[in-house]
């Protein structure tokens, strides 16, 4: 019997999630790798959100076995070696990312990841929600066009709302829409409070006036459209109506910045920044977590008091990362967090890349054709689409292709080696 103990890469087989935001299985990215991955069918018309590529509790990856079910979080706690000394010194025998593919068919809920402390008292408060004591700041690397809210628009775009968006000023009141027109954009610490305080006055207001200020919004859009081309955000409000009906996301949709990823660019969400992705498909990765407080565009728990207290309320555009070329194969999308970094390839038929050794452990995923991966030893691994690869650390891989060949590999971000 094969030692998987002494073998540096190890094929996993990775859970599928099928909310119901995601893609019909037919045009779903997620089924497609899903079912290379696993051997298995996909139903056509069911929605295949997300694939899961690690250890969370939430949605395992197994060990590709002839002769037991392993997952990969057992098999590391067994073998800690394989991640390296220095990342088990900092997060202990398991992995400190977490690795997933998104087909999003319908706007995801307006949400933020809590900080450490924030995911601590949740936890513990409501172990039931918040499944554990981690924070989740995350990455989203565009495969397709992808389209998302993310943070809050600045003061001056917020007045502009208020003076084109009546169903706004309506639901916040006279005096909350004073208050954003009398604060100047300038003083960044008095914006913060005024945005809290009409944020939260939003969020909170009762289904009856909810439902009214979006069906006079939608009224008064599907008049206007007649009249005049409607702006990419009045656009979206009336999609996410028909999403969503009579919710307090299509509103608050005006608070948020609308962004669009053109493919292999990427962005990343802090703790405590609200966001809700709209479009696409995408890789994404975070720190290991499942912690979601959401308020708005969904039909789960809504937690509107915990979200409105924990938002950072930074205002302006999110940066848009467009990677760095790591080797003429390979771009590199590093994100201000110890736990991750993402590098893209894409290998032209017949061509070989090398991922040099690092002191931590990596996931490898193959999207499209195939080829061959080595690890120094005699025996090669034939990859291709589908295949999900555990990478000890300290393992230096060389692919070469057969056909031209994409491929994703997440790791833990090289800044924390050079710093540690």
């Amino acid at each position: 019997m094969e030692d998987k103990s002494q073998n540096p890469l190890q094929r996993l087989q990775c859970s599928v999630m099928n909310y119901d935001w995601g893609l019909p299985g037919r045009i779903s990215e997620v089924a497609r790798l899903h079912a290379l991955n696993s051997g298995s069918q996909f139903d056509p018309e069911k929605p295949y959100a997300e694939l899961w590529m690690g250890t969370h509790d939430s949605g395992p990856s197994f060990l590709v076995s002839n002769h037991q079910r392993v997952t990969l979080k057992a098999w590391i706690s067994e073998n800690p070696h394989v991640l390296g000394h220095k990342v088990l010194h900092k997060w202990g025998s398991d992995l400190p990312f977490l690795f997933k593919v998104l087909s999003v068919g319908k706007a995801l809920s307006i949400q933020a990841h809590p900080d450490k402390e924030l995911a601590r008292t949740l936890h513990k408060l409501h172990p039931d929600l918040y499944k554990d004591a981690n924070h989740k700041p995350e990455m989203t690397l565009a495969m397709t066009d992808f389209e998302a809210l993310c943070g809050f628009i600045t003061l001056k775009e917020l007045k502009a709302v208020l003076y084109t968006v009546p169903e706004v000023g309506e639901l916040i009141g006279a005096a909350n829409a004073e208050l954003v027109l009398q604060t100047s954009d300038q003083d960044e610490e008095k914006v913060k409070p005024v945005l809290q305080a009409v944020f939260t006055h939003l969020m909170s207001a009762s289904k009856g006036s909810i439902t009214d200020a979006v069906n006079k919004l939608k009224g008064r859009l599907h008049k206007e459209r007649e009249v005049r081309q409607l702006t990419d955000k009045e656009q979206l409000v009336l999609q996410l109506e028909k999403q969503y009906p009579a919710d307090v996301g299509v509103i608050a949709a005006f608070f948020l910045n609308h962004v669009k990823l053109n493919p292999g660019e990427a962005l990343f969400l802090g703790a405590n920044e609200p966001h809700a992705y709209l479009s696409g498909a995408c890789v994404e990765c975070m720190a290991t977590s499942d912690n979601v407080v959401r308020a708005g565009l969904t039909p789960k728990h809504r937690d509107v008091r915990t979200l409105c207290s924990m938002l950072t309320y930074k205002q302006g555009s999110p940066e848009i990362l467009q990677g760095v070329p790591f080797n003429p194969y390979v771009t590199r999308y590093t994100p201000p967090f110890e736990e991750f970094e993402i590098d893209s390839c894409v290998l032209p038929q017949g061509e070989t890349v090398v991922f040099p050794a690092v002191p931590g452990p990596s996931i490898f995923l193959v999207t499209v054709g195939d080829g061959m991966m080595n690890t120094g030893t005699p025996k090669g691994h034939v990859v291709t689409e589908g295949d999900v690869l555990f990478a000890a650390a300290y393992t230096e891989i060389s692919i070469t292709s057969a056909s031209e060949l994409h491929l994703y590999r997440t790791g833990v971000n090289s800044n924390f080696f050079q710093a540690s």
